[in-house]
């Protein structure tokens, strides 16, 4: 019953039929780097041609956790009548052996006794092993996914624990005891075949800790969820800190970020201990209550022995027999806060992985060539509030160099974030070569675009590694792009050269290293469109002049850059001008033309808002 109760609550009935038999083997596939030629049509791998969302994914390996539980269950069957070879001997011993006194009679019911407890063993490691390799299913089909989502969408590591958690309540000790407590209506049935007042007491026993179950689980249902809510918080938090422990151990900011972890921390482990101490307060009393069970059927028993209505034996049996069937009731319950656990822990992976879906297969489209297309912009951060880009339009042609600026906070960053598909617009479009940026697919257009943010982010692994993005390192083109943006010496020049591993974010590496290494990494292999927010903020005059150079080299290639910059030398190299205010667009037309007037007058009164955004098609 309990076992019944806790698929419904997990969903998988639900979550199996949600597949259809296709969904079911595209969800088989495992999502693996995009191939291809660079200049040829863009096709998709047969391994990538995935149907379902990824909240699919989740569904199909809970569908799949629950057809292995079925056979587990079989299993479990047979096993738990092979227990009952303790108790039927024991019945035979004091009913048969003994009133006979024959050797041969005790002979051979021990030998079918011992056979019958090593099938059972037998048994049990077969359907240990048979959990053990569901969980290895289970992350086989979720673990990528789920690192794809935590990398695409930005979650913090709280997915992984999930998948951990969930994972290690299907292959543990807790749903094992789920899978016997079925079978409780067996062993109380046998009991009432030895005396229908022993079954009374057995029956009652099992009502018992029924109701314990269900008492225990209302009673840390909310405070094990506002525990683990309080925890992620806290562990968050810290994830956060961490990535910035240079400026925390600089500034001493260590004791007032302690004290801003600890407070959601200890409240999530007083919580915890809260929700602890009830669960192992009504698993004590369940197995109390189990204890005086047995003895009221051992009375009972006693009592029917006395008045000659049963036997020795069949007392001993019932005992038992009634032991060994409400044990698994008793365990599932003290598991049951591991089965919350994994319930909150489906839950949010459900609603984590529902972030990502996988796009329908679809016609192959040629790759593109750098035109760009903004129609009516508007967009703000993924996670709601005000919009930062209002009604922003504009045109690019293939092998034009735009630069963009304005004042901090102006919305410069978060545009480019919409041009390369980072972010969502909440209405417009973004188009590159008359296509919708959200429309392909993004192992496939990622080739083709370059991409520096302001927070250069490199990643552990060496040199080449991280300018090859961690693809198939082709050594011409990391040379090449390194060459470009005047890193190729700077990089000789480390232990190992270009095979120097280097720590998260770069760790051993100055600020002009990773900004090189990381503007190497946006001109890999000559994307058609590149997008670089503030590539010289870490360079001396000498890199800003190798930057302009590689800007005049990437135009007369035809290749599409968009440059955001405060410094009006780096933008004196560029082909056309936008200034963006308050997220939209004050200025835009020919750099020979603006320069004049942003160098003139502050940025901040360059133009007010929208005064001339109209004026952005006809510019071109």
């Amino acid at each position: 019953m309990l076992f019944s109760v806790s698929l419904h609550s997990l969903a998988w009935p639900a979550a199996a039929s949600m597949l259809s038999e296709q969904d079911r083997r595209v969800a088989d596939r495992e999502p693996a780097p995009a191939a291809g030629s660079r200049y040829t049509i863009l096709t998709r791998p047969p391994e990538l041609r995935e149907h379902a969302v990824t909240i699919n994914a989740l569904a199909h390996a809970m569908g799949r956790a629950q057809r292995v539980m079925l056979r587990v269950g079989f299993f479990s069957f047979f096993i738990n009548l092979l227990m009952l070879t303790a108790p039927l001997y024991m019945l035979q011993v004091y009913d048969r052996v003994l009133a006979s006194r024959s050797h041969e009679t005790l002979l051979y019911i021990t030998l079918f006794a011992i056979a019958s407890l090593l099938t059972m063993g037998l048994l049990e490691m077969v359907r240990s092993r048979i959990l053990v390799r569901l969980g290895a299913q289970i992350d086989g089909l979720l673990s990528v996914r789920t690192f794809r989502v935590v990398l695409v969408s930005g979650h913090n590591g709280q997915a992984f624990r999930d998948l951990d958690a969930l994972r290690g309540f299907l292959t543990g000790a807790g749903v094992l005891a789920l899978l016997d407590a079925p079978w409780v209506p067996l062993y109380v049935g046998l009991v009432y075949l030895l005396h229908p007042l022993l079954g009374h007491v057995a029956l009652a026993g099992a009502m018992i800790l029924l109701a314990i179950g269900l008492i225990s689980e209302r009673a840390t249902r909310g405070l094990l969820a506002e525990a683990g809510a309080e925890l992620a918080g806290s562990t968050q938090f810290a994830e956060h800190a961490a990535r910035n422990s240079e400026v925390v151990r600089a500034m001493g900011m260590l004791p007032g970020l302690m004290a801003r972890w600890h407070k959601p921390h200890a409240a999530g482990l007083a919580l915890q201990a809260v929700a602890s101490d009830r669960a192992g307060s009504i698993t004590a009393t369940a197995k109390s209550v189990r204890f005086c069970l047995q003895v009221a059927v051992l009375g009972a028993g006693a009592y029917l022995v006395i008045e000659q209505q049963i036997t020795a034996g069949a007392m001993i049996a019932a005992s038992i027999i009634m032991g060994r069937g409400l044990a698994p009731v008793e365990s599932a319950i003290g598991s049951w806060r591991g089965f919350l656990a994994a319930r909150s822990s489906y839950d949010r992976l459900q609603k984590t992985l529902g972030t990502l879906t996988e796009q329908d297969d679809r016609m192959p489209l040629p790759a593109p060539r750098g035109n760009l297309h903004v129609d009516n912009l508007f967009a703000g951060p993924p996670d709601g509030g005000r919009n930062v880009i209002n009604g922003v339009s504009f045109q690019l042609e293939r092998g034009q160099v735009l630069g963009i600026t304005g004042p901090s906070g102006a919305g410069k960053s978060s545009l480019v974030r919409l041009l390369v598909g980072v972010w969502a617009p909440k209405s417009g479009t973004v188009r590159l070569d008359g296509v919708a940026i959200s429309d392909w697919r993004r192992e496939e257009v990622g080739p083709y675009l370059g991409y520096l943010p302001q927070d250069i982010e490199l990643f552990p692994g060496t040199v080449a590694d991280n300018i090859a993005r961690f693809g198939k390192v082709d050594a011409e083109q990391v040379v090449d792009a390194a060459r470009r943006v005047g890193a190729h010496q700077m990089i000789l020049e480390l232990p190992a050269g270009y095979d120097t591993i280097i720590g998260p974010n770069g760790a051993n590496l100055s600020g002009g290293q990773r900004q090189r290494i990381g503007l190497a990494r946006a001109l890999y292999g000559l994307p058609a469109l590149i997008v670089l927010d503030e590539p010289t903020s870490n360079l001396d005059a000498e890199g800003e002049a190798i930057v302009r150079q590689a800007l005049d080299e990437l135009r007369s290639a035809g290749h599409t850059v968009i440059v955001i910059a405060h410094r009006p030398t780096l933008l004196g190299g560029t082909e056309l001008l936008m200034v963006i205010q308050r997220g939209a667009i004050a200025l835009f037309g020919p750099t020979s033309e603006l320069m004049p007037q942003i160098t003139r007058r502050p940025m901040s009164t360059a133009g007010h808002p929208g005064g001339t955004a109209q004026e952005a098609p006809n510019a071109l």
